[in-house]
């Protein structure tokens, strides 16, 4: 994918059509970078993308435990990083963040801008946009 896909404002109740066409942009690129003010649907979209892999297990947002792990349908587990209250990057080393991103699972990203340095060369970029109360549109860009 050369350029950015920017999606037309869509329904949040369409996320799940969504996560489907992200996953198949995506690839076999498993780190993705989920970006956005507050409140975009970053969490929500994630859910939605964990939904289509077949995630059963309860899904929340990692904000204080800086990582959660779910299990796909498949039996490989997916990672869920929430780093909007690092203060440095070291903290992300300390609960092995390199050695997530390494392992060739899925690793969703919130607030990949708290980690510039450590984000791998292969990644799937999103941005949500906040268009109202319950519309957003999306920027997605696959980066080698």
């Amino acid at each position: 994918m050369p350029d950015a896909v920017k999606s037309e404002p869509f329904h949040l109740d369409e996320l799940g059509r969504i996560a489907k066409e992200l996953l198949k942009e995506a690839g076999d690129c498993r780190v993705w970078l989920f970006s956005g003010e507050l409140g975009s649907g970053k969490t929500t979209l994630i859910k939605a993308v964990c939904v289509a892999l077949d995630v059963r297990s309860h899904m929340t947002s990692p904000t204080f435990s800086i990582v959660n792990e779910y299990q796909a349908g498949d039996g490989e587990p997916v990672y869920h990083f929430d780093f909007y209250r690092l203060k440095n990057e070291n903290e992300a080393l300390d609960v092995g963040v390199d050695e997530y991103l390494d392992s060739g699972k899925y690793c969703f990203i919130e607030w990949p801008d708290r980690i510039p340095s450590l984000v791998p060369g292969h990644h799937f970029d999103i941005r949500m946009v906040i268009v109202d109360k319950e519309k957003r549109r999306l920027e997605a860009h696959l980066n080698d």
